[in-house]
């Protein structure tokens, strides 16, 4: 890419495109297209097709997509699977009919099976069933990383997939609807140490609710209230966190220094598993994070462990060996990423 490259990056308000981009104007490029959902329905054929019509990108980071929690993801199952393959499929689509020089594609490592071998390497891809809570979504990521394929081996396309661990920065989805594990556990966790030392104006605040009733009536949907904190499962699978600004800076450098011939190795009569992880190779168990979140906070209640709820995939550590080798590593260990976000999340 030239610094004056036209860029463009899809869901650049998100927790990766936000990243993304700010990691590109720090290294200098100053020539981008985004638009909002409001500007630009990426479920909408005509739309998308329109858009690259008229704008005609060089480079695409497609960061785009329909993102939740294990609650989110087993409750919304038809929407995950539909609204991602229409996202994927228009971009990925239009990004060949207009010529596109690359296109970097972001999965999630959701994608390999339930029971796959630790740590999660490419090849582990499609080698047995999936998590089911989480399947649709996963199909849907899977189907973006044949679909690069695809075209790349038919068209001639320079289209690259990345597959990020478990993502946390300050940007992060706190909805406690649809949240994944990590900013979920920080406004639960935070909230109840407010109700514990009575500062009611600030529950209210957050929640932008009228009264202190309504607000300890909703929170008790999940479980939180001024003695503890409710947490699915029993706290013992284990899950790998990467610093979205890490992430992009990942992103960024395959963009700028490979591409789809380096992701597979020459002398296979199959091309297929061209992906790349991207993650720490580190990882800590639901509850070790949980308390490593209540201690950053100093909330003082219990926390407890509804073992009655589903766990998930008990074990998910990437190998990422493969970005490794390319010249890429993790700069931000975990619990000083935790305590950055929560200092964000109190300014904000």
């Amino acid at each position: 890419m030239q610094k004056n490259s036209k860029i463009y990056i899809a869901g650049h308000r998100g927790l990766v495109g936000s990243a993304i981009l700010k990691n590109l104007k720090q290294k200098g490029y100053t020539n981008f297209i985004y638009r909002t959902h409001k500007e630009l329905d990426l479920t909408n054929q005509q739309a998308v097709a329109e858009f690259f019509e008229k704008e005609k990108p060089e480079y695409v980071f497609l960061a785009a997509a329909k993102v939740g929690g294990i609650v989110a993801n087993n409750t919304y199952r038809a929407e995950f699977i539909y609204s991602n393959l229409e996202i994927q499929n228009n971009i990925i689509h239009q990004s060949y009919l207009h010529g596109v020089k690359k296109l970097l594609f972001l999965g999630s490592t959701c994608i390999y099976p339930k029971n796959s071998p630790q740590p999660m390497r490419e090849e582990y891809l499609l080698t047995s069933p999936l998590e089911y809570t989480n399947e649709p979504y996963a199909i849907a990521k899977i189907a973006g990383i044949k679909m690069c394929e695809s075209y790349n081996l038919q068209y001639g396309t320079n289209f690259i997939s990345v597959m990020p661990t478990n993502l946390y920065g300050v940007n992060d989805n706190f909805d406690l609807e649809t949240s994944h594990v990590l900013p979920a556990l920080l406004r639960k966790i935070h909230l109840a140490k407010l109700l514990s030392e009575k500062r009611y104006s600030e529950v209210i605040k957050d929640l932008k609710v009228s009264s202190i009733e309504e607000a300890k009536e909703y929170l008790s949907k999940f479980g939180v209230d001024e003695n503890r904190v409710e947490i699915w499962g029993s706290g013992t699978p284990r899950r790998e966190f990467l610093w979205n600004e890490d992430m992009a800076d990942a992103c960024v450098f395959i963009m700028e220094n490979r591409d789809f011939k380096d992701t597979f190795d020459k002398n296979q009569k199959e091309i297929r598993n061209t992906h790349i992880n991207i993650g720490t190779g580190e990882d800590i168990s639901i509850k070790e994070l949980a308390f490593m979140i209540k201690d950053i906070i100093g909330f003082n209640g219990e926390l407890f462990f509804n073992t009655e709820k589903p766990d998930g995939t008990l074990l998910k550590r990437t190998d990422s060996s493969k970005l490794n080798n390319m010249g890429w590593k993790y700069k931000v260990e975990l619990e000083d990423g935790i305590r950055t976000v929560y200092k964000c999340y109190l300014k904000k």
